[in-house]
């Protein structure tokens, strides 16, 4: 059996477009890796020079010192580079014997410290990007744009311009970034005659500054006359092979470091002009035509031997619309415009062999919901052998879709009053509206009263007057009386027709809007429903606030119970309706004792603080019968069962002797308390036990822990360490370590400044519990 043939099955514009910009991201990801990468076996080959290390010993000697430096190993790579080169500042990188010890402090003061270094590093990592893009086949532009955003334009300059010499001593430009193309146009070919500034220094071979632009008489690509300018020759092999030239948008003080920057960057900038080849064809005086309109435009160039589409230039309005591609200028075309490939290169392909313009409403034709945004309003225009000019608007042209729009609009009737022969005529919808048979005398519009709502003959007085009287134009709303009995709303919107002067006619549109007018009554309703439900959410979410702010204040006042100080905190949530069930209690007991307890309900709203509220009123009920903490948690674990929504929850429960400074205490799933001694910082194991109101019958292990006078206790809820970019335990590090930084101080002060060094990022409340051993 013979299949049919078929054709390759194109994959849906949707795909396309997600497949395309998927891929541009992976490009720019594989960028920045090779540009690590090559910053890297720089650094490793340097290593390898200086202490006679294989490959891999300089990789993981580099490692290890960047540890050991607290710097990443790309800065600590860029560092070294810049040793090795002998920019000013720079120094020597530590041997492999040192790497087990600390830096001494001559070495920590080495280029990676600084403004300095952080230049001196941006220097290195521009090279690198613009490496690693010409590694990878970006264009000449791209590569540009990768070395001025990576290393120039951090010293504050606007645009980067590289030329190219070529045999006549011309001066071709190769690759511009910051620049929009109508200025580029302007500089393609700077000639030799005239002594330019450009040929100057491409003679001289040293570099020009002008922090304060340059003299009225002498020109130079830049947004000013006084803009600040530098200069620069680009040697290939000792040749010097072109110019680079950066400008400011305004004066600058190019002082040393800035100088230095830009010198470091000239030789990535000369490789740059080996990348794109000479004698590639440019749209000629398209682009800054195009460049003039204000919607958007672009050449698409035909290959000659495959017939492939390439976008050959595009105006800032069609740069705008395909912003999701990097670097779409000459890239094919279903790279650039996935969905529209099709029908562009039927419309291009037809333009040229017909040479004559192509039009389309709208490419594609079917839009499928979810999909790319089309183009309207298409004109292909031949513009040669192998170049078409497209145009398009990013939104329909109401102009020209009008008619379409009224030969679809069924409830829309037009009509026309001649006042001078007293004629009238109706279109075919309109006789529809009224309820009459086609074919019956049109009602003129100054004897439709009788077929109107009474109460509504006065709008109909009122039109007429401003009609016939103001000669100005007017519309009305009133209610059609059919001869069926139906009740239509009619809006009436007419116009006077004066000739020589004179009110000659009258014409307009009847517009039956029932179904408007009854939405209308519908979302009016709705609306109300909607406000006063509004409304009790807004008293319930009111009531919310005030109850958890009742039972855990904000910021409580430092308290003074036997042998310990404490202060506590509470942070709400930083959206109000996230309102959630954290809380804390301090309770002195009759025996001595001091309860100290800290929870979290799970979830937010009503539900959570009302559950908040039942178990912390109960755990203060269940504290008087002087049971341990354990015991305490199991009773407490039963309450949470038996509580209304079942809530679950996490907390720690402590008993503190002031007789012997001990702390038996017991844990629920809940977050490790944090002591802190002599200027250390630790955390405290709890025991293994589950949160409440999991499983009944639980029994929640204690363990006691014996404090010393000074010591500091902190007991907190998730919100203080969670986050949703790093785990849990780098959390508790993170605490741990802001602890060791608090300084001596007060309690309440020791309290907000962990707060104020210490947040999640989870949008959740946050209790913090602070005691002292006196």
């Amino acid at each position: 059996m013979t299949m049919p043939e078929q054709g390759p099955v194109e994959p849906e514009p949707d795909r396309l477009a997600d497949a395309v910009t998927r891929l541009t991201a992976e490009l720019a990801a594989l960028r920045r890796e090779a540009a690590r990468r090559h910053l890297l076996d720089l650094a490793g080959g340097v290593l390898v020079a200086q202490h006679s290390l294989t490959p891999g010993e300089a990789a993981d000697h580099l490692v290890r010192l960047a540890g050991t430096m607290d710097v990443s190993p790309e800065d600590l790579a860029a560092d070294i580079v810049n040793g090795a080169t002998g920019p000013p500042g720079t120094a020597g990188v530590p041997s492999p014997e040192r790497d087990d010890g600390p830096c001494p402090a001559d070495d920590a003061a080495g280029p990676g410290h600084g403004e300095v270094g952080n230049a001196d590093r941006r220097t290195r990592w521009a090279e690198a990007g613009a490496e690693a893009a010409t590694q990878l086949g970006g264009t000449v532009d791209e590569i540009t744009a990768t070395l001025l955003n990576g290393g120039i334009r951090p010293l504050g300059a606007r645009a980067l311009w590289l030329f190219r010499r070529t045999e006549t001593d011309c001066l071709q430009l190769m690759g511009q970034a910051g620049v929009n193309p109508l200025e580029a146009s302007h500089w393609r070919w700077v000639p030799p005659t005239g002594g330019s500034t450009l040929h100057r220094v491409l003679g001289e071979g040293t570099p020009l500054w002008l922090p304060d632009g340059t003299a009225p008489a002498e020109a130079l690509p830049g947004p000013a006359p006084d803009s600040a300018r530098a200069v620069l020759p680009l040697r290939q092999r000792g040749v010097v092979t072109g110019v680079a030239l950066v400008d400011w948008p305004g004066p600058a003080a190019l002082d040393e470091p800035v100088r230095r920057a830009l010198t470091g960057l000239a030789a990535p900038a000369a490789r740059i002009l080996d990348a794109g080849a000479p004698g590639t064809p440019e749209p000629g005086v398209l682009a800054p035509l195009l460049d003039l309109l204000t919607h958007p435009a672009m050449v698409l160039r035909a290959d000659t031997e495959s017939g492939t589409l390439h976008v050959e230039h595009l105006n800032r309005p069609a740069l705008d619309s395909v912003r999701h591609v990097h670097g779409p200028a000459g890239r094919q075309l279903a790279q650039v415009l996935p969905a529209m490939h099709a029908d562009l290169v039927r419309l291009a392909a037809t333009a040229r062999e017909s040479a004559a313009p192509q039009r389309a409403a709208r490419v594609p034709a079917e839009h499928r919901v979810g999909g790319p945004d089309p183009l309207h309003d298409v004109r292909v225009l031949p513009v040669g052998p192998d170049r078409t000019v497209v145009l398009w608007h990013g939104a329909t042209d109401p102009g020209l879709s009008l008619s379409r729009v009224l030969g679809r609009l069924e409830n829309l009737a037009a009509f026309e009053d001649d006042l001078i022969t007293g004629q009238s005529r109706w279109s075919e919808q309109a006789y529809r509206i009224f309820g009459l048979e086609p074919g019956t005398s049109p009602v003129p519009l100054r004897r439709l009263a009788p077929h109107l709502h009474r109460e509504d003959t006065g709008k109909l007085d009122e039109l007429l007057t401003v009609l016939t009287r103001r000669r100005e134009g007017g519309h009305t709303v009133v209610r059609a009386v059919r001869e069926d009995g139906g009740l239509r709303h009619l809006r009436i919107a007419a116009e006077p027709l004066l000739t020589g002067g004179v009110l000659s006619g009258i014409t307009g549109v009847y517009q039956d809007v029932s179904a408007q007018h009854h939405t209308e009554i519908a979302l009016s309703a709705t609306f109300d429903r909607l406000t006063a439900a509004q409304t009790q959410a807004a008293l319930r979410q009111q009531l919310v606030l005030q109850l958890q702010q009742a039972i855990v204040p904000e910021v409580p006042e430092l308290q003074r119970l036997p042998g310990l100080q404490v202060a506590a905190r509470y942070r709400p949530a930083a959206e109000e309706y996230r309102v959630g069930g954290d809380w804390y209690d301090v309770l002195p007991l009759p025996d001595g004792r001091v309860l100290v307890v800290t929870g979290d309900i799970a979830g937010h709203g009503i539900d959570s603080v009302t559950g908040m509220v039942a178990l912390r009123n109960a755990l203060r009920g269940l504290a008087f019968t002087g049971h341990t903490p354990g015991r305490l948690m199991a009773w407490l674990n039963e309450v949470t069962l038996h509580t209304h929504g079942r809530p679950t929850a996490t907390a720690v429960c402590g008993l503190y002797d002031p007789s012997d400074r001990s702390l038996r205490w017991a844990s629920a799933g809940h977050l490790p308390p944090v002591l802190l001694r002599d200027g250390a910082a630790g955390l405290l194991e709890p025991p293994r036990s589950i949160l409440l109101g999991a499983v009944p019958a639980v029994t929640y292990e204690e363990t006691v822990t014996r404090l010393e006078p000074g010591d500091t206790l902190m007991l907190y809820t998730d919100g203080l360490v969670e986050s949703r970019r790093t785990g849990i335990d780098q959390g508790l590090d993170r605490l741990r370590r802001a602890v060791e930084r608090l300084r001596p101080g007060g309690l309440d002060e020791q309290a907000d400044a962990l707060l104020a060094a210490v947040t999640g990022d989870t949008d959740d409340d946050t209790s913090l519990v602070v005691f002292r051993v006196s």
